[in-house]
Protein backbone atom coordinates (compact mmCIF):
# COMPACT_ATOMS: atom_id res chain seq x y z
CA UNK A 1 0.00 0.00 0.00
CA UNK A 2 2.92 2.22 0.41
CA UNK A 3 4.73 1.68 -2.66
CA UNK A 4 5.06 4.07 -5.36
CA UNK A 5 2.50 2.39 -7.66
CA UNK A 6 -0.13 2.50 -4.84
CA UNK A 7 -3.49 3.86 -6.62
CA UNK A 8 -5.66 6.90 -5.35
CA UNK A 9 -9.38 7.42 -5.59
CA UNK A 10 -9.51 11.28 -5.32
CA UNK A 11 -12.82 13.00 -5.16
CA UNK A 12 -13.23 17.10 -5.59
CA UNK A 13 -10.99 18.78 -8.05
CA UNK A 14 -11.46 22.03 -7.28
CA UNK A 15 -9.20 24.77 -7.06
CA UNK A 16 -6.95 22.79 -4.18
CA UNK A 17 -7.98 19.19 -5.09
CA UNK A 18 -6.78 19.37 -8.25
CA UNK A 19 -3.18 20.38 -7.61
CA UNK A 20 -3.22 18.09 -5.15
CA UNK A 21 -4.35 14.99 -7.61
CA UNK A 22 -1.89 16.31 -9.86
CA UNK A 23 0.94 16.17 -7.37
CA UNK A 24 -0.03 12.30 -6.90
CA UNK A 25 0.25 11.41 -10.12
CA UNK A 26 3.49 13.13 -10.32
CA UNK A 27 4.69 11.52 -8.16
CA UNK A 28 4.49 8.20 -9.76
CA UNK A 29 1.07 7.18 -7.79
CA UNK A 30 -1.92 5.90 -10.34
CA UNK A 31 -4.60 8.81 -9.95
CA UNK A 32 -8.25 7.86 -10.82
CA UNK A 33 -10.26 11.20 -10.09
CA UNK A 34 -13.97 12.08 -10.08
CA UNK A 35 -15.67 15.85 -9.45
CA UNK A 36 -19.43 16.84 -10.23
CA UNK A 37 -17.89 19.65 -11.98
CA UNK A 38 -16.83 18.57 -15.86
CA UNK A 39 -14.60 21.59 -16.24
CA UNK A 40 -12.55 20.61 -12.96
CA UNK A 41 -11.64 17.16 -14.79
CA UNK A 42 -10.14 18.71 -18.06
CA UNK A 43 -6.89 18.27 -19.38
CA UNK A 44 -6.22 15.72 -16.52
CA UNK A 45 -6.19 12.76 -18.98
CA UNK A 46 -3.08 14.46 -20.24
CA UNK A 47 -1.52 14.46 -16.96
CA UNK A 48 -2.06 10.73 -16.86
CA UNK A 49 -5.27 10.78 -14.68
CA UNK A 50 -7.84 8.84 -15.36
CA UNK A 51 -11.09 10.49 -15.36
CA UNK A 52 -14.16 8.52 -13.54
CA UNK A 53 -17.78 9.45 -14.37
CA UNK A 54 -19.17 8.57 -11.03
CA UNK A 55 -17.46 8.59 -7.71
CA UNK A 56 -18.07 4.54 -7.03
CA UNK A 57 -15.68 4.02 -10.24
CA UNK A 58 -13.16 6.21 -8.78
CA UNK A 59 -12.83 4.83 -5.33
CA UNK A 60 -13.00 0.71 -7.03
CA UNK A 61 -9.92 -1.09 -6.72
CA UNK A 62 -7.53 1.39 -5.21
CA UNK A 63 -5.36 2.10 -2.01
CA UNK A 64 -6.30 5.08 -0.47
CA UNK A 65 -9.78 7.26 -1.28
CA UNK A 66 -9.24 11.42 -0.82
CA UNK A 67 -11.58 13.87 -1.19
CA UNK A 68 -11.51 17.46 -1.26
CA UNK A 69 -15.08 19.03 -0.87
CA UNK A 70 -16.49 22.58 0.34
CA UNK A 71 -18.41 21.78 2.71
CA UNK A 72 -19.93 19.13 5.98
CA UNK A 73 -23.27 18.56 3.49
CA UNK A 74 -21.18 17.50 0.47
CA UNK A 75 -19.19 15.20 2.51
CA UNK A 76 -21.74 13.54 4.02
CA UNK A 77 -23.96 13.05 1.48
CA UNK A 78 -21.00 11.35 -0.61
CA UNK A 79 -19.98 9.02 1.97
CA UNK A 80 -23.47 8.61 3.71
CA UNK A 81 -25.72 10.10 2.02
CA UNK A 82 -26.98 9.96 -1.86
CA UNK A 83 -23.72 8.80 -2.92
CA UNK A 84 -23.66 6.10 -0.19
CA UNK A 85 -19.76 5.67 -0.78
CA UNK A 86 -19.25 4.34 2.23
CA UNK A 87 -20.77 1.17 1.51
CA UNK A 88 -18.98 0.71 -2.05
CA UNK A 89 -15.36 1.44 -0.17
CA UNK A 90 -13.34 -2.11 0.00
CA UNK A 91 -11.99 -2.38 3.83
CA UNK A 92 -8.54 -2.64 2.15
CA UNK A 93 -8.84 1.07 1.23
CA UNK A 94 -7.88 4.08 3.57
CA UNK A 95 -10.05 7.10 3.60
CA UNK A 96 -8.56 10.47 3.64
CA UNK A 97 -10.95 13.60 3.70
CA UNK A 98 -9.06 16.62 3.26
CA UNK A 99 -12.35 18.87 3.20
CA UNK A 100 -12.55 21.49 6.18
CA UNK A 101 -15.68 20.60 7.79
CA UNK A 102 -17.79 20.22 11.35
CA UNK A 103 -15.41 18.29 13.49
CA UNK A 104 -18.91 16.38 14.48
CA UNK A 105 -19.35 15.24 10.77
CA UNK A 106 -15.95 13.82 10.76
CA UNK A 107 -16.61 12.09 14.06
CA UNK A 108 -20.05 10.93 12.92
CA UNK A 109 -18.17 9.30 9.24
CA UNK A 110 -15.27 7.56 11.45
CA UNK A 111 -18.22 6.05 13.68
CA UNK A 112 -19.54 4.51 10.28
CA UNK A 113 -16.53 3.95 8.65
CA UNK A 114 -15.50 2.01 12.18
CA UNK A 115 -18.85 -0.52 11.48
CA UNK A 116 -17.49 -1.67 7.79
CA UNK A 117 -13.95 -1.96 9.29
CA UNK A 118 -12.53 1.22 6.82
CA UNK A 119 -9.67 2.85 8.10
CA UNK A 120 -10.29 7.02 8.04
CA UNK A 121 -8.37 10.21 8.84
CA UNK A 122 -9.69 13.82 8.74
CA UNK A 123 -6.91 15.73 7.56
CA UNK A 124 -7.99 19.27 6.67
CA UNK A 125 -5.07 21.44 4.42
CA UNK A 126 -3.36 24.76 5.41
CA UNK A 127 -1.22 27.05 3.39
CA UNK A 128 -3.87 27.56 0.06
CA UNK A 129 -4.07 26.86 -3.59
CA UNK A 130 0.08 28.23 -4.08
CA UNK A 131 1.19 25.48 -1.66
CA UNK A 132 -1.18 23.32 -2.76
CA UNK A 133 0.30 23.30 -6.67
CA UNK A 134 3.84 23.60 -5.10
CA UNK A 135 3.20 20.50 -2.84
CA UNK A 136 4.45 22.38 0.48
CA UNK A 137 0.14 21.86 2.13
CA UNK A 138 0.79 21.55 6.15
CA UNK A 139 -2.10 18.52 7.11
CA UNK A 140 -3.58 18.47 10.12
CA UNK A 141 -4.62 15.11 10.96
CA UNK A 142 -7.33 13.13 13.09
CA UNK A 143 -7.63 9.91 13.62
CA UNK A 144 -5.24 6.78 14.83
CA UNK A 145 -1.47 7.55 14.44
CA UNK A 146 -0.89 3.74 12.85
CA UNK A 147 -3.31 4.58 9.89
CA UNK A 148 -1.40 8.15 9.55
CA UNK A 149 1.61 6.41 9.81
CA UNK A 150 0.32 4.01 6.59
CA UNK A 151 -0.65 7.47 4.85
CA UNK A 152 2.48 9.37 5.20
CA UNK A 153 4.07 8.67 1.85
CA UNK A 154 0.64 9.52 0.16
CA UNK A 155 0.78 13.03 1.83
CA UNK A 156 4.01 13.65 1.37
CA UNK A 157 3.35 13.79 -2.09
CA UNK A 158 1.37 16.76 -1.41
CA UNK A 159 2.57 18.63 1.65
CA UNK A 160 5.54 19.52 3.47
CA UNK A 161 4.02 19.29 7.07
CA UNK A 162 1.75 16.39 8.42
CA UNK A 163 0.56 17.05 12.05
CA UNK A 164 -0.91 14.88 14.48
CA UNK A 165 -3.60 16.32 16.22
CA UNK A 166 -5.49 13.87 17.70
CA UNK A 167 -7.95 11.89 17.50
CA UNK A 168 -11.37 11.63 14.85
CA UNK A 169 -12.29 14.86 14.42
CA UNK A 170 -9.11 16.55 16.12
CA UNK A 171 -7.60 17.57 12.35
CA UNK A 172 -10.75 19.59 11.81
CA UNK A 173 -11.35 21.44 15.45
CA UNK A 174 -7.28 22.13 15.25
CA UNK A 175 -7.88 23.98 11.59
CA UNK A 176 -11.19 25.74 12.23
CA UNK A 177 -8.95 27.27 15.48
CA UNK A 178 -6.50 28.15 13.10
CA UNK A 179 -8.48 29.62 10.49
CA UNK A 180 -10.82 31.81 12.74
CA UNK A 181 -7.27 33.22 14.39
CA UNK A 182 -6.34 33.42 10.33
CA UNK A 183 -9.45 35.46 10.02
CA UNK A 184 -8.53 37.92 13.05
CA UNK A 185 -4.97 38.53 12.04
CA UNK A 186 -6.02 39.64 8.91
CA UNK A 187 -8.60 41.59 9.67
CA UNK A 188 -6.34 43.58 12.10
CA UNK A 189 -3.87 43.96 9.64
CA UNK A 190 -5.82 45.16 7.10
CA UNK A 191 -7.11 47.88 10.04
CA UNK A 192 -3.69 48.99 10.67
CA UNK A 193 -2.72 49.11 7.35
CA UNK A 194 -5.48 51.70 6.84
CA UNK A 195 -4.98 53.34 9.60
CA UNK A 196 -1.11 53.86 8.77
CA UNK A 197 -1.83 55.39 5.54
CA UNK A 198 -4.71 57.50 6.66
CA UNK A 199 -2.34 59.15 8.56
CA UNK A 200 0.49 59.61 6.19
CA UNK A 201 2.65 56.50 6.30
CA UNK A 202 3.69 54.40 3.32
CA UNK A 203 1.91 50.92 3.46
CA UNK A 204 5.58 49.26 2.53
CA UNK A 205 7.51 51.34 4.93
CA UNK A 206 4.86 50.43 7.21
CA UNK A 207 4.60 47.14 6.74
CA UNK A 208 8.85 46.41 7.05
CA UNK A 209 8.43 48.25 10.44
CA UNK A 210 5.60 45.70 11.62
CA UNK A 211 7.43 42.93 10.03
CA UNK A 212 10.66 43.54 13.17
CA UNK A 213 8.45 44.85 15.59
CA UNK A 214 6.21 43.00 18.14
CA UNK A 215 2.63 43.59 15.66
CA UNK A 216 4.77 41.41 13.34
CA UNK A 217 2.12 38.06 11.68
CA UNK A 218 1.43 36.20 9.50
CA UNK A 219 -0.87 37.73 7.04
CA UNK A 220 0.73 41.18 7.60
CA UNK A 221 4.50 39.72 6.91
CA UNK A 222 3.39 37.04 4.22
CA UNK A 223 0.39 37.69 2.56
CA UNK A 224 -0.35 41.37 3.07
CA UNK A 225 -3.93 42.37 2.22
CA UNK A 226 -2.43 46.13 0.55
CA UNK A 227 -2.61 46.24 -2.96
CA UNK A 228 1.18 46.92 -4.02
CA UNK A 229 3.14 45.94 -1.01
CA UNK A 230 3.63 42.28 -1.81
CA UNK A 231 4.01 41.89 -5.54
CA UNK A 232 3.04 38.33 -6.28
CA UNK A 233 -0.01 38.13 -3.40
CA UNK A 234 -3.24 38.22 -4.09
CA UNK A 235 -4.19 41.26 -3.23
CA UNK A 236 -1.70 43.21 -6.14
CA UNK A 237 -3.07 41.07 -8.29
CA UNK A 238 -6.92 42.19 -8.14
CA UNK A 239 -7.23 39.72 -4.99
CA UNK A 240 -7.77 36.81 -7.58
CA UNK A 241 -6.73 33.61 -6.60
CA UNK A 242 -6.38 32.38 -2.93
CA UNK A 243 -8.51 31.60 -0.67
CA UNK A 244 -12.13 32.36 -1.16
CA UNK A 245 -14.27 34.60 1.37
CA UNK A 246 -16.68 32.38 0.83
CA UNK A 247 -14.41 29.64 2.07
CA UNK A 248 -13.38 31.84 5.03
CA UNK A 249 -17.08 32.76 5.79
CA UNK A 250 -17.92 28.92 5.92
CA UNK A 251 -14.83 28.19 8.34
CA UNK A 252 -15.41 31.11 10.46
CA UNK A 253 -19.54 29.90 11.05
CA UNK A 254 -17.86 26.49 12.02
CA UNK A 255 -16.17 28.29 14.45
CA UNK A 256 -18.63 30.09 15.72
CA UNK A 257 -20.66 26.97 15.80
CA UNK A 258 -17.75 24.91 17.91
CA UNK A 259 -17.81 27.86 20.44
CA UNK A 260 -21.35 27.69 21.19
CA UNK A 261 -21.46 23.88 21.43
CA UNK A 262 -18.33 24.28 23.66
CA UNK A 263 -19.52 27.63 25.59
CA UNK A 264 -16.33 29.39 24.99
CA UNK A 265 -15.85 32.95 24.47
CA UNK A 266 -14.76 34.24 21.32
CA UNK A 267 -15.84 37.44 20.98
CA UNK A 268 -12.03 38.05 18.21
CA UNK A 269 -13.94 35.09 16.08
CA UNK A 270 -17.46 37.09 16.27
CA UNK A 271 -16.04 40.20 15.27
CA UNK A 272 -14.21 38.54 12.60
CA UNK A 273 -17.47 37.03 11.22
CA UNK A 274 -19.30 39.99 11.27
CA UNK A 275 -16.92 41.91 9.51
CA UNK A 276 -16.58 39.53 6.91
CA UNK A 277 -20.45 38.89 6.46
CA UNK A 278 -20.20 42.58 5.91
CA UNK A 279 -17.94 42.66 3.18
CA UNK A 280 -20.34 39.91 1.37
CA UNK A 281 -22.83 42.26 1.74
CA UNK A 282 -21.12 44.96 0.38
CA UNK A 283 -20.48 43.71 -3.08
CA UNK A 284 -22.05 40.67 -3.38
CA UNK A 285 -18.65 39.61 -5.85
CA UNK A 286 -16.51 39.64 -3.20
CA UNK A 287 -17.08 36.30 -2.17
CA UNK A 288 -15.43 34.52 -4.67
CA UNK A 289 -12.09 36.88 -4.02
CA UNK A 290 -9.42 35.82 -1.80
CA UNK A 291 -10.16 36.88 1.40
CA UNK A 292 -7.62 39.74 1.90
CA UNK A 293 -9.84 41.87 0.21
CA UNK A 294 -11.11 42.75 3.94
CA UNK A 295 -8.72 45.74 3.07
CA UNK A 296 -11.79 47.24 0.63
CA UNK A 297 -13.85 47.54 4.20
CA UNK A 298 -11.06 49.78 5.85
CA UNK A 299 -10.10 51.53 2.55
CA UNK A 300 -12.71 52.36 -0.15
CA UNK A 301 -10.66 54.12 -1.73
CA UNK A 302 -9.23 51.24 -2.96
CA UNK A 303 -11.78 50.03 -4.72
CA UNK A 304 -12.46 52.92 -7.08
CA UNK A 305 -8.84 53.01 -8.24
CA UNK A 306 -8.88 49.14 -8.77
Amino acid sequence: MTSVKACVGFIGLGKMGRPMALNLARGGMRVKAHDLNLEALSGLESEGIQVMNHARAAVEGVDFVVSMLPDSAQVEALYLGEEGLLEEIDPQSIVVDCSTIAPKTTRLLAARAAQRNIRILDAPVSGGTAAAADGTLTFIVGGSEQVLNACRPLLKRMGSNILHAGEAGAGQTAKICNNMLLAVLMAGSAEVLQLGVANGLDPVRLTEIIRVSSGNNWALNLYNPYPGVMKDRPASKGYEGGFMVNHMTKDLRLAMDLAEASNCMTPMGESAQNLYSELKQTNEDYSHKDFSIIQYLYSPELISSS
